[in-house]
């Protein structure tokens, strides 16, 4: 009962984190807007969750948070889906097996996830246009929005960070329950 329970309580913790993110990345952000970006938050949520939780659980909030992304962004139907959910699972399997999990090991591994994400914000105008924009345009729209990003991942690591030793503590992802 307290394992079933434990679970419970886990899993609506994270969809309210994710929920929480998404909100302030759909309603809050656009207002703050620096050059014309909005900072991408639910790729840097998923990659702490992944990070801190492992394979499984990182695999699963990446799957929720890139559906989330893919009903925000005018972006192809299930790219973000996709990108977050492989995402999850190999930053999740990195920290399960290699990588230390860290305040360092975050920020780099959310960096890399900004960087591949502005990729796939960008495929469109780079495939899709008759005419697409330079280069250089946007390389330095890729930077600007991961810097802005990697600011606000700051705070986020809290979260993650929290949400990821109170699951370690409950142990209900590892099938134990503790005393």
């Amino acid at each position: 009962m307290k394992k079933r329970r434990a679970l419970i309580i886990s899993i609506l913790l994270h969809a309210l984190f994710l929920v929480v993110i998404y909100t302030i990345q759909g309603v809050i952000l656009p207002f703050l807007r620096i050059g014309g970006l909005v900072p991408l938050l639910l790729p840097v949520a998923s990659t702490g969750v992944a990070l801190y939780e492992g394979r499984d659980i990182g695999g699963v909030t990446g799957l929720f948070a890139g559906i989330l992304c893919d009903i925000s962004f005018n972006q192809p139907v299930g790219a973000f889906t996709l990108l977050l959910t492989l995402l999850g699972l190999c930053i999740g399997t990195l920290a399960d097996t290699v990588i230390l999990k860290g305040f360092v090991t975050y920020y780099i591994s959310c960096t890399a996830v900004l960087i591949v994400s502005a990729f796939v914000q960008m495929f469109p105008l780079l495939v899709l246009q008759d005419t697409p924009p330079p280069p250089q345009a946007l390389i330095a729209m890729t930077v600007q929005q991961t810097i802005y990003s990697l600011i606000l991942a700051f705070p986020i690591w809290f979260f993650v960070r929290a949400l990821g030793t109170r699951t370690e503590r409950s142990g209900v992802w590892k099938g134990k329950v503790a005393r």
